[in-house]
């Protein structure tokens, strides 16, 4: 399943990643994990934020993904179901054909 996972990071736990160089090891970490097909970072409720696009491929996966930004970051986190424009087109189908 596609998701669109957001990572809001605590300004203090990722002000001290960022003086400890820990903040890069963390998300490089997670992107060989998660080989997302998309990443973006910026600014969203006023924190450092990341965005991440990737493939889940069991729920039960989300606590080894979670667990590092939470422990190292302090962040909040939403892990969202995504589709791209051809899946809501497929789902528009199925919907119309009821």
């Amino acid at each position: 399943m596609r998701v669109l996972l957001t990572v809001e990071m605590d300004t203090d736990k990722a002000n001290a990643a960022i003086r400890d160089n820990r903040l890069g090891q963390v998300v490089q970490s997670t992107l060989e994990a998660l080989k997302p097909e998309a990443v973006y970072f910026g600014a969203h409720n006023g924190k450092r934020t990341g965005f991440f696009v990737f493939d889940l491929a069991d729920l039960s996966d989300i606590p080894t993904i979670a667990e590092p930004f939470f422990q190292e970051l302090g962040a909040g986190i939403d892990v969202i179901p995504v589709m791209d424009f051809t899946e809501v087109q497929k789902g528009l189908q199925k919907f119309g054909a009821r």
